[in-house]
């Protein structure tokens, strides 16, 4: 496009944005000096997809705005109301974020335009109370404004069905062609937010959800009296800057667990200042967290991200607590699922785990030895609450779900990753252990010894801008027209291409690549952000521990190595 077809689009923009900030940055732009800087903002539209809609925030088609935002809500509008004609109604929450709480009002003017009664939190709140407000309000649908652990430039915005997911088919493909035709801001339908509250179709959530939330969470603990046993116990918890921090500190307080706050990360504070990346999963993040338990010996390292469904631990390393291991996703989710599942009320029969296909298999060995299925869905956590919903049907009891990227669900309530719940039972988890003379990472060696040593290594490739798509693209064809015969000295075994489905699983831009030994690479776009994430595995039966989580190390290094890593 040439600079009269960027000025048209911004000219259209300008006109149907409402936000001051927005406008002024893209009325700036529009000169032919600032052409790379238009193609910028309207090369593209930022896409609502299955996975909804996240990008850096600022003016313009491809950047997270009010407009935007109001054009997306008017097409799911369009949706709920041709789903549910009779009374329908949304949960809206939002998170710590720049612009989130315009962004939830924005989306509340538009739906109640639509004639949808809103339920709007007056505070930030997490995804997982999102999911349960849902369900516990009967509600059509819900929205969260988040960007979940991105850096602080970007913000998103994620949809929930009436079961407390995020939406999946057919309703996800359903959305996103309403959100297509939604083709100009004179289709978007609006209503004050005064008006719609003297009418009665915008309300705030009623306190009594949280409080809900709070008594099931407690209510599903395993092993209560765990809390009140005479074990010594302190741990470090850090919000970053994000909403687990109220939610995550009450059921602390109600437990009577001794505790203390990063007080530098414990505000909400969308410039996420202390961090470059808000995420429990980047070491760099949790150092804070790190040397505030050295500081007071803790037991143990809690850490969730901005819209709190993730989940990060700390351990430390020896009896001396002078220094401390972050653990992986991997390793909290087999340690989790090992501990839940040891300590279940009733029989296992029926009972059922669910993991991604990029979560360590160890999981499923560990399952496997309580006499529980382990069952393989695609990344994303709406196929392990699809899985909860078959699971019921078959008449099977749901007990946990795992992704590797920190993501865990233990409660029955809640139909997406839980970091605050997943909280209480990490605490409840190192109290169990410290009861029996165990440390966490001696539990975890020991589930190595007995299933064998996993060892697994997530390798991430930023490919930004237009180019980058175009990369990324011809990235995957290479793999799918050319794999290789041998990737680190091993022999490639078997190449499964997910596109168009396989084994169960639905369609998938996903490549699974079986090599000798137990090893395979998995390789992914990612859904919310322009990279490909690279899934490294491999397994060593030897007896000797030590040598077998050399020998994967050596051999996931050589797997790189060999791709370019």
């Amino acid at each position: 496009m040439d600079f009269e077809d960027y000025y048209q689009k911004a000219s259209d923009y300008v006109r149907y944005e409402q936000e001051p900030v927005f406008r002024e940055e893209v009325i700036q732009a529009m000169n032919e000096e600032q052409i790379e800087n238009l193609h910028d903002r309207f090369y593209t539209e930022l896409a609502f997809g299955t996975a909804g809609m996240r990008g850096i925030i600022g003016g313009g088609y491809n950047r997270m705005n009010s407009y935007m935002v109001r054009r997306v809500t008017q097409g799911l509008a369009a949706y709920v109301n041709e789903v549910f004609p009779d009374k329908p109604s949304v949960v809206i929450a939002y998170d710590s974020r720049h612009y989130s709480q315009v962004f939830a009002s924005a989306a509340a003017s538009v739906l109640c335009a639509n004639g949808i009664r809103v339920y709007l939190y007056d505070k930030i709140h997490p995804v997982p109370l999102l999911s349960f407000a849902v369900r516990r309000l009967h509600a059509s649908a819900g929205i969260t404004i988040t960007a979940s652990h991105n850096p602080s430039e970007y913000n998103g915005y994620k949809v929930y069905w009436s079961d407390g997911a995020q939406v999946i088919a057919p309703h996800d493909t359903a959305i996103v062609e309403k959100v297509r035709s939604i083709t100009s801001g004179d289709m978007i339908a609006e209503r004050s937010l005064a008006d719609a509250v003297a009418a009665g179709m915008l309300t705030a959530v009623p306190g009594e959800v949280d409080e809900a939330y709070y008594a099931m969470v407690l209510n599903s603990i395993g092993n209560p009296a765990i809390f009140s046993a005479d074990i010594p116990c302190s741990l470090v918890y850090t919000p970053l800057h994000g909403s687990g921090n109220v939610p995550v500190q009450h059921l602390l307080k109600t437990l009577g667990v001794d505790y203390s706050v990063v007080a530098a990360q414990e505000e909400p504070d969308g410039d996420f200042p202390t961090v470059t990346m808000p995420n429990p999963e980047n070491p760099d993040a949790m150092q804070l967290a790190i040397a505030q338990a050295k500081r007071q010996k803790a037991d143990l390292i809690l850490g969730t991200d901005p819209d709190s469904d993730r989940l990060g631990i700390g351990v430390p390393n020896d009896s001396s607590k002078q220094d401390y291991t972050l653990l992986g996703g991997n390793q909290i989710a087999v340690l989790l699922c090992d501990y839940l599942l040891s300590q279940q009320r009733q029989p296992i029969i029926g009972g059922v785990c669910v993991k991604s296909i990029v979560t360590t298999d160890l999981m499923k060995r560990v399952a496997g030895s309580y006499g529980c299925e382990c069952r393989d869905v695609l990344t994303g956590f709406k196929y392990i609450a699809d899985q909860m919903h078959k699971i019921s049907e078959e008449g099977g009891r749901f007990l946990f779900g795992a992704e590797e990227s920190f993501g865990y669900l233990w409660v029955q309530e809640v139909y997406d990753k839980d970091a605050v719940s997943a909280a209480v039972l990490a605490v409840e988890m190192m109290l169990y252990h410290a009861s029996q003379g165990t440390s966490l990472l001696e539990r975890l060696d020991e589930l190595m010894r007995q299933f064998g040593c996993f060892a697994e290594k997530v390798i991430s490739k930023s490919y930004p801008g237009a180019e980058g798509k175009a990369a990324m693209e011809q990235i995957m064809k290479s793999f799918r027209t050319d794999c290789p015969n041998e990737i680190g000295s091993l022999q490639v075994r078997s190449v499964l291409d997910l596109k168009e489905g396989a084994q169960g699983l639905p369609p998938a831009d996903v490549i699974i690549i079986t090599l000798d030994g137990g090893s395979k690479v998995v390789i992914r776009p990612s859904g919310t952000e322009p990279k490909i994430k690279y899934y490294i595995f491999s397994v060593s039966e030897d007896p000797d521990l030590e040598a077998a989580k050399r020998a994967g190390l050596a051999r996931q290094q050589k797997i790189m190595d060999s791709l370019g890593l």
